[in-house]
């Protein structure tokens, strides 16, 4: 059953009454290519669509219902038989290409979910992810099998207007990328919710976005996660510092990893069994580990991560991860946010340039953009080798963030 459907609570009640009942559930989110239904319906051996868009068609599956209202109540009564494990798929969230479909099942998504302490106070989710991504996926699970509350976005609602209602809503726990996190901070709306739970995960936490968070809600617990599709949840940490504590590595509960030829790679129950679809692209190595594809760099008993094996820029044969300089550009008091991308060179192949958004409209005390610009590239030279530093900086009004939360990068 291949669920397609545009508002995040009928895709709950869909995944709710679904599971135990047939034998393969595919999460199809509403930001994914159209084109890509057929092929997804294909790989998955898709006998149905279950949707609330009525001219949504595949050559491959039929459509068993229209959520969400002439069918929910038929639909109530799927889940009184006998149950199946039922095979859980994700799409992952390339930007480009087509999408790989993951094979989860509920027990390797819920593995790092504890029972809830009820002696605890009262809790409240939220989430900036959507649900049929893995990160929001992970919140919506957590909050059905403890009875926790859980309060969702809605289509085409705003960052604002979505803190509001959740502020209204009384949230305590809520979880996003840095990139969601950087759009509250900017956002009007942000004193609208005071968390006791603040959680990043998705994108590297860069130091300087921690303590944003913890400045703006001076009474929540800010964390960051690893976490992926494929490796599943792997750990958080709590000490307020980016990267991850050496002694995490061989030493977290129900999960094992080790650094190999640069990137983490994960061995858990947690993680993914098999890609459907593409039968010569293997998940998992002969020893059962993800290669999770993140470059982890070692100092002074801590790692860091640098960013994405495929995401480096070539300057002149050296390698520059475009998330080491961003984290370096977000440092400065007047960067909301950044992003750092290629620019081809005839020379060394490629260059660094950076797209910046200011958190003012203007730069503060009527400094100008010229100057801001200086003090921009200054703060990179001290703190980069010199192929790493930009040879631009552009200010622009907004980044584009995709739908799974992060920012979306793309070669010029």
């Amino acid at each position: 059953m291949l669920v397609a459907t545009i508002g995040q609570l009928d895709a709950a009640e869909a995944l709710i009454q679904l599971d135990g009942v047939v034998r393969r559930m595919v999460l199809y989110p509403p930001d994914l290519a159209r084109e890509h239904l057929d092929y997804v319906a294909r790989s998955a051996e898709a006998d149905w669509i279950v949707t609330d868009h009525p001219g949504l068609e595949s050559s491959h599956c039929r459509i068993e219902c229209i959520l969400p209202h002439r069918e929910r109540r038929r639909n109530q009564n799927l889940a009184q038989g006998q149950k199946i494990e039922t095979e859980w798929i994700l799409l992952t969230s390339g930007t480009t290409g087509l999408p790989k479909l993951v094979k989860h099942t509920l027990a390797s998504l819920t593995g790092a979910i504890a029972p809830r302490d009820q002696s605890s106070e009262p809790i409240v989710w939220s989430t900036l992810y959507d649900i049929r991504r893995y990160g929001g996926l992970q919140i919506f699970l957590r909050a059905a099998l403890t009875g926790t509350p859980l309060v969702l976005s809605g289509a085409r609602e705003s960052t604002a207007d979505f803190l509001s209602r959740a502020g209204g809503r009384g949230i305590t726990h809520i979880s996003g990328t840095p990139s969601q996190w950087r759009r509250v901070l900017m956002s009007p709306s942000v004193d609208k919710i005071a968390p006791a739970y603040v959680r990043l995960s998705g994108e590297i936490a860069e130091q300087a976005i921690l303590n944003q968070l913890q400045s703006q809600y001076p009474e929540a617990r800010i964390a960051h996660a690893f976490a992926s599709t494929e490796a599943g949840v792997v750990l958080e940490v709590n000490d307020g510092a980016m990267g991850i504590p050496a002694a995490a590595i061989g030493h977290t509960p129900f999960v094992e990893m080790k650094v190999e030829d640069g990137t983490l790679r994960v061995r858990s129950s947690r993680t993914a069994s098999a890609y459907l679809g593409q039968d010569d692209l293997l998940l998992r190595d002969a020893e059962g580990f993800v290669d999770t594809g993140d470059v982890l760099t070692l100092q002074e008993g801590r790692y860091y991560f640098a960013g994405r094996r495929d995401g480096t820029i070539n300057v002149g044969g050296l390698k520059v991860h475009p998330e080491e300089v961003e984290a370096v550009i977000n440092r400065h008091p007047e960067v909301g946010m950044s992003l750092v991308r290629t620019r081809k060179s005839s020379i060394t192949g490629a260059l660094v340039v950076a797209d910046v958004v200011l958190k003012r409209p203007e730069p503060n005390e009527g400094t100008g953009y010229q100057t801001l610009q200086q003090d921009i590239l200054k703060l990179c030279r001290q703190e980069l080798a010199h192929y790493k530093v930009p040879i631009g900086i552009n200010f622009v009004s907004t980044l584009a963030v995709a739908e799974t939360g992060k920012l979306i990068r793309r070669h010029a």
